[in-house]
């Protein structure tokens, strides 16, 4: 199985993140702007948390606060579960489906790395099932 290093080096090498002083709105009107459903956290250069779709849902809406002023610190993930690159697809799965979170950011040696997301994990899957069943097929008609 794949390791999150070969996920990485499939997607943009750029990551989106934002600081914790920004505001909920500013992030979700950033989130849109990109399309994606979580940004990391950065403040000043060092990694401090992870704001997602659900962190709005579950603690700006369903609390009654004002996203145009909450700050992200109030309500961001701090500290969250990470993995590195050696971590394999396997693993990431597990984590994912057993925390129920949708985002990993990677790290490696404390600096981050990027970020992989329950889309990435699944598309890396399919594409290695693919291509063993092409191998397969393959092998099974001597070609």
């Amino acid at each position: 199985m794949g390791k999150v290093r070969n996920v990485l080096k499939a997607k943009s090498s750029s990551t989106i993140s934002i600081s914790p002083d920004n505001s909920v709105f500013e992030a979700l009107e950033l989130m849109v702007e990109k399309n994606i459903g979580a940004l990391l956290v950065i403040e000043q250069t060092t990694f401090t948390g992870i704001f997602t779709e659900r962190d709005y849902a579950r603690k700006i809406i369903l609390k009654g606060k004002a996203s145009k002023d909450t700050p992200i610190r109030e309500i961001m993930t701090p500290n969250p579960i990470t993995v590195n690159l050696d971590t394999t697809i396997e693993e990431c799965m597990h984590i994912m489906t057993n925390k129920f979170i949708r985002h990993l950011p990677v790290m490696e040696k404390e600096e981050l790395i990027g970020i992989i997301s329950i889309g990435d994990v699944v598309k890396y899957i399919i594409d290695e099932q693919k291509f063993i069943i092409q191998n397969l097929e393959h092998y099974i008609a001597g070609t």
